[in-house]
Formats: C-alpha cells, sequence, structure tokens
C-alpha cells in the first residue's frame, strides 16, 4: 500500500507541476514573443519619425534644387546611414520612389530602386492620407517576420512623400526559442527538485497511514491492545486518535464479553441449580406420594405443602424473567397515575417487616413533610423498593437498621435505603444492575442477579436516577431521585 500510494502522490504532483509548467510556457512565449514584436515595432517608429523630420530639411527644403535631390549628398548619405539597418524606401507624394537603401547595399539612383511592393503602398497611402505614422506587423504570433513603419515627410506644412522602413524579424522566433529553452531546462531542473520534495512529503503522509495499517491488522486479529502511535494535528492525526479510542473500546468490549460470557455461565448454571431443586423435590414428592411410599396423612400433608412451597418458588422466578422482558420492551405501557411515595414506602415496610423481624433488623422510616406526591406506577414503583430493600435486609447482619429516607425539595424527592452491611466493591459496582450479576458473598447463594436488573429497568421508564455508594455506617446506600 506505502508503495502505491507513494508512487501515486509523487506522480500527481508531478503532473500537475508539469502542467503548471506548460501553461507557463505557453505564457511565457506569447508574452515574450508580443514584448519583443512590440519593442522592435515601436524602435522602427522612433527612427522613422527621425528619419522623416530629417528627410524633411535635406531633400524638400534645399532651395538649389527643383526635384529634391541636391548636391547636399553628404548629408543624405548620413541619414541613409542612420536608417540602414532597415529596409527604406523614399518616396514622393504621387509614391514615385526617389531613394532606397538596406543594411546590405548603399543608396542608389531612383532608377536602380526596386518597385514598391503592395504592402509598402498601402501603409504609405494611409500615411499620406492620414498624416501620421502608420506602422503595421506581418506573419504568425509567434513567428512575426516583417514589421513595417510609414512616416509623412512635412515642409513646409505640407506632405511632400513618405519614408518607410522594413525590417525583418526572422532573429525573433530564435530569440523565444532561446528564451523557452532555458526555461525548459529551469523546469526540468525544478522538477527534479520537486520529485525530491514529492517523495518526501510524500512519505510524510503515507508513514502514518502504513502504522494504522498494522494497528488495524492487529485489531482485526483480536488484540485490541495496538496502538498507532500517530499524533499530528491534521485530519490523519484525527484518524489515528479515533483508531486508537476504537481500540480502547474493543479492549474494553472484549472484557466485558468475557465477562458476560462468565455471567451467562454462571447464570446457566444458577438457573440449572435453581429449576433442578425444585423439580427434584416435586418430582421426589409425587413418586413418593403415587407410590404408596408415604401414606401417612401428616407426612401426605407435609409433602403437598413442600411441593406448593417449590411451585410458589418456580412462580417467582418466572415472574421475575416475564417482568424483566416486559420492563425492557419499550411498548410495555406501565400505569402512570399521580401516588404519594410516603404511602408506596409504608406499604413497602408493611409487606417487609416480618422478614426483617426474622434477622431482628430495625426498619428506620423518616420523612420531613407530608406530601410526596409524584406520577408514577404504584405498583412498580412498590416493586422497584421491595427489591432494593429486601437486598438490604439480605445483606445486613443481625440486630442491625436499615434507614429508609424521604427527602424533598424545590426540584427534587429522593428516597435513601441504608444498610448496615459490607460495602459494594467499586470495582463490581458498575455490574450491579446487570442482568445475572450476583454479588460474591455468602448471603447472596440464594439469588440469581435478576432482582437489580428490574429495579434499574422500572427507574429507568419513570426518568429516576439511581446512585450507590458506601453509607458512613460501612454498609451501602441507595439514593432514588426523582
Amino acid at each position: 500500500m506505502k508503495n502505491r500510494i507513494l508512487f501515486r502522490l509523487t506522480l500527481y504532483f508531478v503532473t500537475s507541476f508539469v502542467i503548471f509548467a506548460i501553461v507557463i510556457g505557453i505564457v511565457f512565449s506569447t508574452l515574450f514573443s508580443r514584448h519583443n514584436l512590440n519593442e522592435h515595432m515601436a524602435d522602427l517608429e522612433r527612427r522613422a519619425v527621425n528619419a522623416a523630420y530629417n528627410l524633411s530639411g535635406l531633400l524638400f527644403g534645399c532651395p538649389e534644387c527643383e526635384t529634391g535631390l541636391c548636391t547636399c549628398s553628404g548629408s543624405f548619405l548620413h541619414i541613409i546611414e542612420i536608417i540602414s539597418m532597415s529596409r527604406a524606401w523614399v518616396v514622393d507624394s504621387n509614391l514615385n520612389t526617389i531613394a532606397c537603401g538596406s543594411i546590405e547595399h548603399n543608396i542608389f539612383p531612383e532608377h536602380v530602386c526596386a518597385d514598391l511592393p503592395d504592402w509598402a503602398i498601402s501603409i504609405a497611402v494611409r500615411a499620406i492620407n492620414e498624416e501620421r505614422l502608420i506602422s503595421e506587423s506581418f506573419g504568425s504570433f509567434f513567428r512575426t517576420t516583417d514589421i513595417a513603419a510609414a512616416m509623412p515627410i512635412f515642409a513646409h506644412n505640407e506632405i511632400h512623400g513618405v519614408v518607410i522602413l522594413h525590417h525583418n524579424l526572422t532573429d525573433i522566433g530564435s530569440v523565444t526559442r532561446s528564451g523557452i529553452t532555458i526555461l525548459l531546462f529551469s523546469m526540468i531542473a525544478a522538477i527534479m527538485a520537486s520529485l525530491a520534495v514529492a517523495v518526501s512529503l510524500s512519505s510524510r503522509f503515507t508513514n502514518p497511514l502504513e502504522k494504522m495499517k498494522k494497528t488495524a491488522l492487529q485489531i482485526s486479529g483480536g488484540d485490541y491492545s495496538g496502538k498507532t502511535g500517530v499524533k499530528q494535528p491534521d485530519e490523519i492525526g484525527e484518524l489515528a486518535a479515533a483508531m486508537d479510542e476504537m481500540a480502547d473500546r474493543l479492549d474494553l468490549w472484549s472484557k466485558e464479553t468475557l465477562k458476560l460470557d462468565k455471567l451467562k455461565n454462571d447464570f446457566i448454571a444458577n438457573i440449572s441449580h435453581e429449576l433442578r431443586t425444585p423439580v427434584t423435590v416435586i418430582r421426589g414428592s409425587l413418586e413418593a406420594i403415587c407410590d404408596g411410599v408415604v401414606t401417612d396423612k401428616e407426612k401426605v400433608a407435609e409433602y403437598h405443602n413442600q411441593m406448593l412451597a417449590e411451585s410458589i418458588y418456580l412462580e417467582r422466578l418466572m415472574s421475575d424473567f416475564l417482568d424483566l422482558a416486559r420492563l425492557q420492551n419499550t411498548d410495555f405501557a406501565i400505569d402512570i397515575s399521580q401516588v404519594d411515595l410516603k404511602d408506596i414506602v409504608d406499604d413497602v415496610l408493611r409487606s417487609m417487616r416480618r422478614i426483617a423481624e426474622e434477622k431482628q433488623i430495625n426498619l428506620a422510616f423518616r420523612y420531613d413533610e407530608e406530601d410526596f406526591r409524584i406520577k408514577g406506577d404504584y405498583g412498580r414503583l412498590r416493586q422497584m423498593l421491595i427489591i432494593v430493600l429486601d437486598n438490604a435486609i439480605k445483606f445486613s447482619a443481625e440486630s442491625k437498621t436499615v434507614d429508609i429516607e424521604l427527602i424533598k425539595s424545590k426540584t427534587k424527592i429522593e428516597i435513601a435505603i441504608k444498610d448496615e452491611g459490607f460495602s459494594i466493591d467499586p470495582e463490581e459496582l458498575q455490574y450491579i444492575f446487570n442482568r445475572f450479576y450476583k454479588a460474591r458473598s455468602e448471603q447472596n447463594n440464594d439469588g440469581i442477579g435478576l432482582g437489580l436488573a428490574i429495579a434499574k429497568q422500572i427507574a429507568d421508564r419513570h426518568g429516576v436516577k439511581i446512585i450507590v455508594t458506601d453509607n458512613d455506617k460501612k454498609g451501602a446506600e441507595f439514593r432514588f431521585i426523582f
């Protein structure tokens, strides 16, 4: 993966740079050619203006000659030398050639000069008619080969002729090509440098991905302890942090799954034991009665009572399962009405007092007001408090006290149940409301771990928050916040 991504990133980077170089090359060659052309045109226009100005006095300002070709040939030749870098024509207002010259030739008499080209006649006519400088270029954009300028020759405020300058720019293409060549070599060097930079930057991008890949493979193999080790303030760093967090959660989930599997196995073992014992007793009693092993009426009645007790236990066990299943079903409606929590607590105490008396446990109920009305299901709230109070009695030693307190404030009502049993292990605190979970103690041998799970479901359906802590008497405290 690393090599493929590294190659692709480098390829994308270099391709982008090459496209950029091509665009820059086209723009450069266009602007460079246009700049050269403009510079040559401006220079040719300046020479045409200067030539026309000087020729106006030398050719048409001499009073000694009628044709304008006077004996001041030295001065005339000097002017031609000025314009000799370009091909030149001097024509009168009727487009008759007066003189011509070029960098290859000296001044020739007019009968030797070649006829004017069509383009020269065109710009000469325009210069005479418009009485101003006329300049034009001929040829392709990138390889402009010819430029020309025509300037009227004024004497005594009249146009007596036109000077035409022509210059061949075959060198402009070579200059442009030389510039593009230099630019090309510069870009090749830049591409080589950018290639090294691209590889370096791409490696910094792909190395974290390679680490995340190894971590992902480690996680997929079931080892959730792996970490990417990538710390950087960007999207890759955020992805690595999310992967590390996922690994932590998967590690926690794995540990929780192991615990739940253990709880499930313990539950199956416990429920098998819980079911097998009453079923065995009922079956044994029935077989003894049916086989005539037991015939004494008192003994038969004792067997009947035993079977009844075991049947009641089985019924309670099944009821717990049904209650938990119903409460976990969000479609299951609970009977909401206006109830008084004090009345519910009084009812719970009446039911649990006999069980408390068997262990000589005192149930102390305190409250500071009379009105504790809320909206809720009377029967379910009673069931929730019975479950917790039954646990408090079960885990308390004999002759101890279980405190039940009702507290009302402006925003909430609290029920606190405190026992003087044993504190709950902080490691077990987060699991006590799980199904089938049982605290590891001698007092809890007869439980199956459904009571607190049912109480939690009832509390959730009423929007009640449960807080479990150690109290000041070294026992547990359950607080129900309405």
